[in-house]
């Protein structure tokens, strides 16, 4: 039998659930607030149409880092992943930098950005990832 080095620790596997839960709320809020901006311009969609959207239209394509965060989260995280917990430190970093919003910036951390100044549920689902972000280990 194999043991992984490091494996992930029980205390980090919480974390990482609790991470993967406020990253779905925040890209929830943030899909929400896309759709509005969408439908304003092209109409009311449907729910399967808004999921090929989200999929495919350039407009949401700003939002698919957050989704692959959570999928490799989801990876990490299941029961027969090789994954450590250096692993699993280098994933909140990532969250860190990815989730950091930058007025000047460009691509993500700008529409980030400009996400947060129009959509206050946004705004407090950023701030319930951030507390997973900052707690101490």
């Amino acid at each position: 039998m194999t043991t992984t080095p490091n494996p992930i620790s029980n205390a980090m596997t919480g974390r990482l659930r609790d991470l993967r839960t406020r990253l779905l709320a925040l890209h929830k809020a943030l899909l929400d607030a896309e759709r509005i901006n969408y439908e304003r311009v092209h109409g009311a969609v449907s729910n399967t149409d808004m999921l090929q959207l989200a999929i495919s239209h350039e407009q949401f394509g700003w939002l698919h880092p957050i989704s692959e965060l959570i999928v490799r989260i989801d990876e990490a995280l299941e029961p027969k992943s090789s994954s450590t917990e250096p692993d699993a430190t280098m994933l909140l970093t990532e969250a860190r930098k990815l989730l950091s919003p930058d007025e000047n910036g460009k691509g993500f951390p700008k529409n980030y950005f400009e996400a947060l100044q129009q959509d206050p549920a946004a705004v407090l689902a950023h701030r319930e990832v951030w507390l997973v972000l900052s707690q101490k280990v």
